[in-house]
């Protein structure tokens, strides 16, 4: 029977030691000083941990022949468990684990200049699927005069995992390619609807229906300009200051006639955010920039700007678009009202945002404060 210091020693082994077995062998494997324990008994320890053990493993000696093998291993390569020991690892089943790469990292890891940790292979079977397996060999270390030399080699089959992944990737190229035509199809339905829209303008006779018009062709092309550059997002986020940048040229073009009377710029830093999120950005700079075009210039002699403004500041931002025209006083109409407001008011609720609307004096600033 063994002393006080024994037990303790074999019971240290299973609860430290013998975890690797089943999660793959990821760091050395020291069985037992031969201080402590005769070969014999340690050899035998090692055994009865590996023929308990569920995950397919399989004991070396120096030459590379199986000592032991789990019902684990035996099980998932259908190998005959009463003929194995004393085989060769590459005299297995018809002679598929016959690898000439693996034979060599087993010989390294044998001499102690290699450990094999996570090795990823095909194992080719005849009239079979191949499998994909991830390999784990240490050297056990009880051995000091290292006259009986062991090698442990843990086996994972993650071919079901590989596939699923492959699987996976191959639906999110699908995708990509889906959404990739699907936005082409919008780009061009929304150009030819903003084409319609402005024939239509210059065709009526009506001053308001004429103004109506002009409001749903700039609408549809700052939202063309919407998707075009979230079209062109590769990751997910959208960087603010060219994101609007683009928006107010293209508003600039649909709605300024004399460039030289208003001047619409962007000041923006460096923020990036969510595509979901730069949408309702976008949407609220359209509807401020629209309003600020239409209601603080009056009069097509009148000269001024219009900056839209987006700062983070903390955990929360601010964005702003503020004009220098008539102000608020003077406006008939003002910019809490229509439908313009109405979607400014319900943009910046979807955000977790409020709006603030400030008499700049001149002019009018608009902020949508976040946090």
């Amino acid at each position: 029977m063994f002393g006080r210091a024994h037990r303790v020693r074999i019971q240290s082994l299973f609860r430290s030691k013998a975890s690797p077995l089943d999660s793959g062998l990821t760091g050395p494997f020291d069985i037992m000083p031969q201080s402590l324990l005769p070969p014999s008994a340690t050899q035998s320890l090692a055994l009865a941990m590996i023929e308990s053990s569920s995950a397919p493993l399989v004991l070396l000696d120096g030459d590379l022949a199986i000592v032991a093998a789990s019902a684990s291993f035996c099980r998932a390569f259908d190998i005959e468990p009463t003929t194995i020991c004393g085989l060769k690892l590459g005299q297995l089943g018809q002679g598929e684990w016959a690898i000439p790469q693996l034979d060599s990292l087993l010989t390294a890891t044998v001499s102690g200049f290699a450990e094999i940790d996570a090795y990823e292979m095909d194992l080719i079977r005849p009239d079979r699927a191949p499998l994909r397996l991830v390999l784990n060999a240490h050297k056990l270390n009880y051995d000091v005069n290292e006259l009986n030399i062991r090698l442990l080699l843990a086996i994972v089959d993650v071919t079901d995992a590989r596939a699923a992944t492959q699987l996976k990737d191959d639906l999110l190229r699908e995708k990509a390619v889906l959404l990739q035509e699907l936005q082409h199809r919008v780009a061009n339905s929304l150009q030819i609807v903003a084409s319609v829209l402005m024939r239509g303008a210059r065709r009526v006779q009506s001053n308001e229906a004429r103004t109506h018009l002009s409001d749903a062709h700039s609408r549809v092309m700052s939202i063309a300009s919407l998707q075009q550059q979230l079209t062109t997002s590769q990751i997910g986020e959208v960087a603010l200051k060219p994101y609007f940048t683009v928006l107010c040229k293209t508003l600039g073009a649909s709605m300024i006639h004399d460039r030289t009377h208003i001047t619409l710029s962007v000041d923006a830093d460096d923020s990036v955010t969510l595509a979901e999120a730069s949408v309702s950005l976008g949407l609220v700079v359209t509807e401020l920039v629209i309003n600020a075009l239409k209601h603080a210039f009056p009069g097509v002699d009148r000269f001024g700007t219009i900056v839209v403004r987006y700062r983070t500041q903390g955990k929360g931002w601010i964005l702003s678009v503020a004009d220098d025209g008539v102000g608020m006083a003077n406006n008939p109409k003002p910019v809490s009202t229509g439908l313009g407001a109405s979607i400014v008011a319900a943009l910046a609720k979807q955000l977790g945002a409020k709006v603030e609307i400030l008499d700049a004096a001149p002019g009018t600033t608009v902020r949508i404060v976040h946090g």
